[in-house]
């Protein structure tokens, strides 16, 4: 199958390499977040935070509107990102459902149906 077909995903981010090149501030800012001195850093100053690992404008605002599409858009590894997330306070279903476009309950109520 020819590569451009199997990036042909609708609504989908394909993390390959070129997103992680693009996302490589972005996801050694979030492996950061191993640390509470880190995590507690970042809370205190985001931007400055964000400006020490080199974020670029679009991580940035992505960082500050906590959209997780847009940081996955921007090169953000999902798994990274989970750190990221944690310090918003969101969990793994806040993500599913921003990923989705429903409410967490709603997207709760769909993994329910699907016996998960």
């Amino acid at each position: 199958m020819p590569d451009d077909l199997r990036r042909a995903i609708p609504g989908t981010t394909l993390f390959d390499g070129a997103q992680a090149m693009k996302g490589y501030a972005l996801n050694k800012m979030c492996y950061s977040f191993n640390s509470a001195a880190n995590r507690a850093e970042f809370k205190r100053d985001e931007d400055s935070y964000c400006a020490r690992y080199g974020l670029n404008a679009e991580q940035r605002e992505a960082v500050r509107r906590r959209n997780v599409l847009d940081l996955i858009a921007a090169g953000g590894n999902v798994y990274y990102l989970a750190k990221l997330a944690g310090i918003f306070g969101l969990d793994v279903q806040d993500l599913g459902a921003q990923q989705t476009g429903t409410t967490k309950d709603a997207f709760k109520a769909r993994l329910e149906a699907a016996g998960r």
